[in-house]
């Protein structure tokens, strides 16, 4: 009797090795026939990786730089997940804590429009990167041509209610050799909410490695006729560029006690 208890024991103890290598050789094949399919254009793609590659952006929380302006230098700082932002003068402050704008200016020495200018450099500052943003559609372009080289190029637009102006236009030009980011073209509709067919126009051609991420040392305006590139104006530069893998905290991005929030002008 304990004998062909202990061989029905064998018996079961087999059966159940089976069953569960069995499983998993299943789920195994299963998952080798799922392909996830690409998120982002072969293009696109290739761009990010000419500039260190979305994982290597994307393995960082936040973002710093200095923007040295005519009469004062700004400290800016991103939130590369959240998008909360925040720029610091000895005079003044200024930023997002993800759903509202505030500023800090005791002295009134602050000009500008701050629900527009408060992330306007991020955007510029971290092509391509944004690109991978959710709710954007890229569609084709005509290559622009300067100084006799053809750079070819993808047309960026957005979905409905996706950002500030979703009406706005970007046309991002690359080297076609090395596929990085050479021009950048855009519109601006912040104001008028209009579609606007006046495209200005972006050069990037000044690069620096930041932990393995290539991003600018200046961007550069230049006069333009539609498609047509005149000279250079003066660039911007960008300094004490810092990448973080460590998120700050909200109340770093939150109003201070005596600023005010403000409304889109």
């Amino acid at each position: 009797m304990r004998l062909v208890l202990s061989l029905l024991l064998i018996a079961l103890v087999y059966s159940c090795k089976e069953t569960i290598k069995k499983q998993e050789e299943k789920n195994d094949i299963v998952q080798e026939q799922i392909v996830e399919e690409p998120k982002y254009p072969e293009t696109i793609s290739k761009i990010f990786d000419a500039h260190g590659g979305l994982k290597a952006w994307k393995n960082n929380k936040t973002l710093t730089y200095d923007l040295p302006k005519k009469d004062v230098k700004e400290t800016h700082t991103i939130s590369l997940y959240s998008r909360k932002d925040r720029v610091d003068t000895p005079d003044y402050s200024y930023g997002s804590d993800g759903k509202s704008v505030w500023k800090l200016d005791p002295r009134k020495v602050f000009k500008g429009d701050a629900v527009f200018y408060h992330n306007l450099y991020f955007y510029f500052y971290a092509m391509p990167f944004v690109l991978a943003d959710e709710g954007i559609v890229y569609g084709e372009t005509e290559s622009l041509e300067f100084e006799g080289v053809s750079y070819p190029g993808v047309k960026i637009s957005y979905n409905s209610g996706v950002g500030t102006s979703p009406k706005d236009n970007y046309y991002i030009h690359y080297d076609p050799k090395t596929y990085k980011m050479q021009w950048l073209g855009y519109t601006v509709t912040y104001r008028s909410e209009e579609v606007s067919e006046n495209i200005k126009w972006i050069r990037y051609n000044d690069w620096m490695n930041v932990d393995d991420v290539v991003l600018p040392k200046s961007i550069t305006w230049h006069n333009y006729e539609g498609r047509k590139i005149k000279e250079a104006e003066r660039p911007v530069i960008f300094e004490n560029v810092k990448l973080s893998k460590e998120e700050k905290p909200d109340s770093f991005y939150a109003i201070p006690e005596e600023g005010e929030f403000v409304v889109k002008e």
